[in-house]
């Protein structure tokens, strides 16, 4: 072989590589590689080795550890350490990744870098990182040499394509610290909706769902940590939780746990032991339906609010103040919502009420039986009390099997 045709061959090889794909092919293989990934993030690390929720066969175990460590360099046991941490200690000073305490522009340009100094410490890792493989592969390759499989990567891509391997390569190794680290840690703790009124400020970001593989249901994931499926809500779709359904079909997967499933008997007129331990599991359920409850009254009453000449600001924001959590409520904020009582006795009682609902749970210091009263009290209040909204809630309730 001549050197001009040596040369032309490498000049061909580096333009084309050994594929000699077009663009859309390069773009098809991008987009397939990427969303492997992630899959492998929220299937593998996540859902099954960060929280148990489902259990992996071999196959899509082993190739999950492979893929993510030519892809990401991720270690699962320091994953798994980490984002257990973030829920043990979630919008603490000691949350690895929190907007609330670190603020979201942090999160969002610096989120890796405060990921790999959380996975530094060893303290971390040996709290939280239990049950995670610890086979001779996942300490002498993937753990002991974790930046081998992202020149691998690197190597393969340049082969099959050619420079523009190059920009493929770029592409997978920001794709994680992009739409996991800054969008779920980030965004996914700043903006969006709540489903359910958890303790941290966990948002859904919609519809976000094939590029993150519904870890944008952040919240829904907040509320049920140990859940395999992060979608509640009939518009929200989870593709993670759909790969699982499938290879639980064919015997590569096993669901551990998903969140509860309130069930209903519409003949029940009394609630009975069987109400109360429905009530009680499915807590975050019944307070999602509340607060739509508290929203329709508020439409009900919203003349009459307008024509006590109170403001649109004062209006709109009373309207957010009634949604959260009356514990979380600052002193300020209470007397802004004393001030709306005043000209509405139906929100005043639907806020009142919902305080007294939520106690049912909270007093672990109360009998069965003193909790069953309680709340079988609490129907027949919200039933006698006028307010239309209130009293159909409270013929949903005591039907909770």
């Amino acid at each position: 072989m001549t050197f001009d045709n040596m040369l032309y061959a490498t000049l061909d090889f580096l333009a084309n590589g050994l594929t000699r794909a077009s663009a859309w092919q390069v773009v098809v293989y991008t987009l397939v590689v990427t969303h492997i990934t992630i899959a492998g993030v929220t299937i593998f690390l996540h859902r099954c080795q960060a929280h148990r929720a489902l259990e992996l066969h071999a196959i899509p175990s082993h190739f999950f550890r492979f893929w993510l460590w030519l892809t990401t360099g991720l270690v699962t046991k320091e994953f798994a350490a980490v984002h257990r941490k973030h829920h043990a200690k979630c919008e603490t000073v000691d949350d690895p990744h929190s907007p609330v305490t670190r603020g979201i522009k942090k999160v969002l340009l610096e989120g890796t870098e405060l990921y790999r100094i959380e996975a530094k410490n060893k303290e971390t890792i040996a709290k939280y990182g239990s049950g995670t493989p610890d086979d001779w592969i996942e300490r002498e390759v993937y753990t002991g040499r974790s930046a081998h499989g992202i020149v691998l990567m690197f190597i393969i891509n340049v082969a099959l394509f050619g420079v523009i391997g190059i920009t493929i390569w770029a592409i997978q190794m920001v794709w994680i610290p992009v739409m996991a680290t800054a969008i779920i840690n980030g965004i996914g703790h700043y903006w969006g909706y709540r489903n359910y009124d958890c303790a941290d400020a966990a948002t859904n970001v919609f519809p976000w769902g094939i590029l993150i593989g519904g870890e944008e249901l952040h919240n829904n994931h907040h509320t049920f940590g140990t859940s395999a499926k992060l979608s509640s809500k009939w518009y929200e779709f989870d593709i993670g939780w759909m790969y699982i359904r499938i290879m639980e079909i064919f015997g590569l997967a096993k669901v551990k746990k998903i969140a509860p499933q309130p069930k209903f008997d519409r003949q029940k007129l009394v609630a009975d032991f069987d109400t109360l331990q429905a009530v009680i599991s499915n807590r975050y359920d019944v307070m999602a339906k509340y607060a739509a409850s508290l929203k329709q009254t508020w439409h009900e009453e919203i003349d009459v609010l307008r024509g006590a000449a109170l403001e649109s600001s004062f209006l709109n924001s009373s309207k957010k103040l009634l949604q959260r959590e009356p514990a979380k409520l600052e002193a300020t904020q209470k007397q802004q919502l004393t001030e709306l009582f005043a000209h509405s006795k139906a929100l005043q009682t639907m806020h009142e009420m919902r305080i007294e609902l939520s106690a049912i749970w909270e007093r672990s210091h109360s009998t069965s039986d003193q909790l069953l009263h309680q709340l079988q009290d609490w129907c027949v209040r919200a039933e006698a009390s006028g307010i239309k909204a209130l009293s159909e809630f409270s013929m949903r309730l005591r039907s909770y099997a």
